[in-house]
């Protein structure tokens, strides 16, 4: 996808201050910027998309890119929903059959969710935004439901790394169908999506309190299928939950399909004719016209619309060449560097906690002598709703001018690493709980500017190809994170200390990079 960014020319960096008189947002849509680099694969494409993004960006702001807003969040919930899924049932399915290995559950979440995200990603290319960008939510709902079913451990294995085989692809169809809609001037509102994830997380524990609370197997007991059925009734809610997000997408809401899809596919007329249903749908009109995609293409030019061409422009994403220029100067070159390694070491130390927290509360817990399921759910539910305003202030935070993006994500990281060190200190379950606290209020600051910040590092023509390489090293950390969990007994305080020392280095990985985004302009 194109991005359209405030304008400069200059620089050869990612960044360029603004003057103060300037801070505004403005997008420079002109010719200039657009000169496509060595090594394209298909320039008249790339030319096509910048007169879209011209069209856009005149209809503006309107209803349907406010209801599609809506729609978009309910992928951004599920991405958070169900691996918090996972974290609550953990411990009633540890409890009920015995595993001698019960962290291979969030091992199997953790390559369903990669393999989702590279089929997504690449199908949406090939069969279009608007069949992923609904499916996604279907397959989540069938397999999380199915899961209620699993008659053992290696069938709730089997079907968590299928309802996050469409977990996985929300993020990557979603955000892409949503900013292939979005006029650049409101492109910050991908980061205000993250307060669905935040809120997924509360749903999530205020379902599980009365469900796992109450209808699973108390620690430490003879566990019977009868007594644990609290687990599957969740699975069942949640799956329910995620089948009514599909509905409202596939019947409550028309979705068009994104016209650069449509104009890559050399259906040059259907996009212009999605571009006018938006703008009409706006209360507004479009100028755009075919003849205005055709004037991209050269005398003699015809298209070739195959599967090959598709898949060759996702490829572009990920080239060599463009990983190379992310390297291409000692700046660059140590910004990508940390900044990958930032989400790596993420990607490692919060699964390898928040995957565990209620096994940690309910193991401490007996340990104190208060280790009920009931209680351990209510906490799970204290935590998840401490970290909605969390979202929110880093919202705020990153603005300030002491702070601004870097101060923000170093300080919320290392705060996060320190109160795991401190959750260890913990006599009795409510400082056990105070603590968790402290760390999930921190962490979802910690996420809201990860997510906006790290796009911000990029130059744009390279951007597609650096946030595929900062999402890779998460993934791929995050699936070692419960092969850790394994080998270290999560009895111990093994795993936190681990998990908080990669937040620290994660925090003060940040100090050290060269770039700070707030008041300057992405190129």
């Amino acid at each position: 996808m194109e991005d359209i960014e405030a304008s400069s020319k200059t620089a050869p960096t990612a960044l360029e201050t603004v003057p103060k008189s300037e801070h505004k947002t403005t997008v420079d849509l002109s010719d200039d910027d657009a000169i496509i680099p060595q090594g394209q694969i298909d320039p008249v494409f790339e030319a096509k998309a910048r007169v879209l993004n011209h069209a856009i960006q005149d209809i503006g702001m309107g209803w349907y890119q406010w209801q599609l807003f809506v729609v978009v969040g309910f992928g951004w919930a599920s991405d958070n929903l169900w691996p918090i899924v996972t974290s609550l049932i953990f411990t009633p399915i540890a409890n009920e059959f015995h595993p001698s290995r019960p962290p291979l559950l969030s091992l199997s979440q953790n390559i369903g969710l990669l393999a989702g995200a590279i089929f997504w990603g690449f199908g949406c290319d090939i069969f279009g935004r608007k069949l992923a960008f609904t499916l996604t939510l279907g397959v989540t709902a069938v397999f999380g439901m199915a899961a209620a079913g699993a008659p053992n451990f290696a069938g709730i294995g089997v079907f968590a790394a299928l309802w996050s085989f469409g977990v996985g692809g929300n993020l990557p169809v979603d955000s892409a169908i949503f900013l292939e809609f979005l006029p650049a001037s409101h492109q910050f509102l991908l980061t205000i999506l993250s307060i669905d994830w935040a809120l997924a997380q509360l749903i999530a524990t205020l379902i599980a309190w009365p469900l796992l609370g109450n209808l699973t197997c108390q620690q430490d007991t003879v566990c019977r299928k009868g007594d644990n059925m609290g687990w599957r009734y969740f699975v069942i809610t949640m799956g329910g939950l995620t089948l009514i997000m599909f509905l409202i997408r596939f019947l409550c809401f028309t979705i068009f399909e994104s016209p650069k899809y449509l104009m890559g596919k050399g259906n040059d007329e259907e996009a212009v004719r999605v571009v006018h249903e938006v703008a009409r749908r706006n209360g507004k009109t479009s100028s755009l016209t075919v003849a205005d995609l055709k004037a991209c293409e050269p005398e003699g030019y015809v298209h070739k619309a195959n599967v090959a061409d598709a898949v060759k422009r996702r490829l572009e994403d990920v080239k060599f060449d463009r990983v190379r220029t992310l390297f291409s100067t000692k700046r660059l070159a140590l910004s990508t560097g940390m900044i990958m390694a930032v989400w790596a070491f993420i990607g490692l130390g919060y699964p390898l906690y928040n995957a565990f927290i209620p096994y940690i509360q309910a193991i401490k817990g007996a340990e104190f002598g208060d280790g009920s399921t009931h209680l351990t759910y209510r906490n799970s539910l204290i935590i998840a709703a401490i970290g909605v305003p969390g979202a929110l202030l880093g919202g705020y935070l990153v603005e300030l001018p002491r702070l601004g993006r870097k101060g923000t994500l170093s300080l919320s990281t290392i705060l996060t690493g320190v109160f795991l060190y401190c959750s260890t200190t913990a006599l009795n379950s409510a400082a056990l709980l105070g603590w968790q606290c402290a760390f999930n209020f921190c962490s979802n600051i910690m996420y809201a500017v990860l997510y906006s910040f790290t796009p911000e590092l990029f130059p744009t023509p390279q951007r597609g190809t650096g946030n595929a390489l900062t999402a890779t090293c998460n993934r791929i950390f995050g699936i070692i994170a419960p092969i850790i969990a394994m080998f270290a007994d999560l009895r111990t305080s093994a795993p936190v200390y681990t998990s908080g020392a990669l937040f620290i280095f994660s925090g003060l990985l940040v100090l050290a990079l060269p770039f700070e985004s707030r008041g300057k302009a992405a190129l």
